[in-house]
């Protein structure tokens, strides 16, 4: 599907119908890696309409001039979202960049959503400030390295943990679609922090949460996430061992069954918020005395 949106012709999968979630992919990336992620949660499951959007330089989504960094690519979420579901409450998921975006969503439209989920997200968009621990690996076999090799996959020796046949699928999902613009996301790059304190938000984000990380996650680390943690008071902080930036490869059973455990406390949210309560009924939780 396509819709038009600030100037730019985005492509996006729609599935089912009901209540919305948005689907950010990683960086360089497309749909096709949330869809793997998250879809199946979904099929017996009613009432979820999903939206998985190819972002700018990705996927089947071109290029947009006036897109500088990720200010501008937040902006072109926002404007995706006035027009698809028009004043409509949503929830919103992130891998990695897409985190980082949606956490500008909570910025923005926090009032509007009923739940979001950061899967192994990316808080400091500086690399060089991000606490992450050394590169491990904790289990390789050997004749899978040198398929995946000849397949083009050789890049999970940089980033993957459990370097075994379970990560095949998840790495063959990860491969994008259509060509990457690398020349124009080189230069979004050059602007990936936003320009604006992100975590400076006018009230606690009260909805259902879920932080989803990996222990031995290279790439973007697990400690800083704890930092804003506070902004979530209904958020689970989960830390996978043996789990890396491709924790949905690795530990794929586990985090299937925390990505389920927040559904269900969104559906439970959404079901308290529409029979007469809203996010103003609910105390956010304050320090006590020592």
């Amino acid at each position: 599907m396509e819709c038009e949106a600030a100037g730019v012709r985005i492509h996006y999968e729609e599935r089912g119908t009901g209540r919305p979630v948005i689907a950010l992919h990683g960086w360089s990336l497309d749909h096709t890696e949330t869809v793997f992620e998250l879809d199946s949660h979904f099929s017996e499951r009613p009432g979820w309409r999903r939206i998985y959007l190819d972002l700018p330089g990705s996927g089947k989504t071109p290029r947009a001039d006036w897109i500088q960094g990720s200010d501008q690519m937040l902006e072109l979420v926002l404007a995706f979202l006035r027009k698809v579901i028009p004043g409509e409450r949503f929830v919103a998921i992130g891998t990695s960049y897409g985190a980082y975006l949606v956490r500008g969503l909570v910025l923005k439209r926090g009032s509007d959503m009923d739940g979001a989920m950061f899967s192994v997200p990316v808080i400091l968009a500086d690399t060089k400030r991000r606490t992450v621990p050394a590169r491990t690996v904790l289990a390789r076999d050997e004749a899978f390295v040198e398929a995946a090799r000849k397949e083009g996959l050789d890049w999970i020796e940089d980033v993957g943990t459990a370097l075994v046949p379970a990560l095949h699928d998840y790495a063959r999902a990860l491969q994008p679609t259509s060509p990457v613009d690398t020349g124009f996301l080189d230069e979004v790059r050059k602007k990936y922090e936003f320009s604006f304190d992100v975590d400076h938000l006018e009230s606690p984000f009260l909805a259902p949460t879920l932080f989803l990380m990996g222990r031995q996650d290279n790439v973007v680390g697990y400690r800083d996430s704890w930092n804003v943690l506070e902004n979530y008071p209904r958020a689970t902080f989960a830390v996978l061992d043996h789990a890396g930036h491709l924790l949905w490869g690795e530990r794929a059973q586990l985090a299937s069954a925390l990505t389920s455990d927040w559904l269900d406390r969104v559906e439970e949210w959404t079901a308290f918020r529409t029979r007469g309560r809203n996010t103003r009924d609910v105390v956010a939780p304050t320090a006590q005395p020592s």
